[in-house]
């Protein structure tokens, strides 16, 4: 059973930065794709980033893309997302996920097989 548990969000000024992990458990590195999710209040869950299985290539939201980074230590079975250049509507709760079904990755919650608590990002302007 893989248990994902996140750390590292906290509240920030617009344009400041965080990096989130996520450590995950009874997890094989070249078996998952894994993703970073978030969800703000009344909207949908929404992929913000992902990774391919064995640390093979990141895709990013429009949104994120060029401000945020995915990445994994496969050493210490963790996954994080560097975000810099925070603004006030990336302000949602952050979850990582992890999924082996094929088509493997991608931005819909569904493709995703396993889930962390979150932990919560919230930027003030």
């Amino acid at each position: 059973q893989v248990q994902l548990v996140e750390s590292g969000g906290d509240s920030v000024q617009a344009g400041g930065s965080l990096r989130l992990s996520c450590a995950a458990f009874g997890y094989s590195y070249s078996d998952y794709c894994m993703g970073w999710f978030r969800q703000a209040p009344g909207k949908e869950r929404e992929g913000v980033a992902y990774i391919l299985r064995g640390g093979g290539i990141a895709y990013y939201a429009d949104s994120v893309k060029g401000r945020f980074t995915i990445s994994q230590d496969s050493a210490k079975n963790t996954l994080s997302l560097q975000m810099n250049s925070l603004k006030p509507e990336d302000t949602a709760m952050y979850y990582c996920a992890a999924g082996s079904r094929i088509p493997c990755g991608g931005y819909e919650p569904a493709r995703y097989e396993y889930w962390g608590q979150g932990t919560q990002v919230t930027v003030s302007s």
